[in-house]
């Protein structure tokens, strides 16, 4: 079980709440997955800079695993870093977001994952905007983007 937020099937978020993790075997993962779905959310892949379909997306909603559907981010903390992935200063609430070290590439980072299905989302790093002063970067690939009038449409994945 993990402590999440959720939205209900009114569009509120609501939370925490202890729901089940989603383990899946790599051939469900597959099938739920496109190719470059399963390369990033599975395998702890990157996408090219500047090719991510969510990068200039500046309509109002939610940023939800693509794995799982679990809400991860609001267009409100979406900021532009000029790095090539959608930034965010914030999750949209705590748990939702797991973190853990990452030293792969020769590099110290904190990758960041999905609290509910471990997919990987990319990492944060200590500089981005007031006032969390992170900057959590993400490949568009991991996420789903739901307009404010469906989130409730969350309430029912999983």
């Amino acid at each position: 079980m993990v402590a999440v937020h959720v939205f209900d099937q009114a569009g509120k978020l609501v939370g925490p709440l202890d729901v089940p993790k989603l383990a899946l075997s790599e051939a469900e993962w597959q099938r739920r997955l496109t190719p470059e779905q399963f390369r990033i959310l599975r395998s702890s892949g990157t996408e090219r800079q500047f090719c991510g379909t969510l990068l200039d997306n500046k309509k109002e909603g939610v940023y939800a695993c693509a794995g799982c559907g679990l809400p991860l981010f609001e267009s409100g903390a979406k900021f532009n870093s000029g790095t090539g992935w959608p930034s965010f200063f914030q999750p949209i609430a705590p748990g939702n977001v797991a973190e853990r070290a990452d030293g792969s590439h020769g590099m110290e980072r904190v990758e960041i994952n999905c609290a509910r299905c471990d997919g990987h989302l990319g990492h944060v790093f200590p500089d981005g905007p007031p006032p969390t002063r992170l900057r959590y970067c993400l490949n568009s690939e991991s996420l789903r983007f739901v307009p404010s009038e469906q989130v409730g449409s969350l309430a029912e994945e999983g």
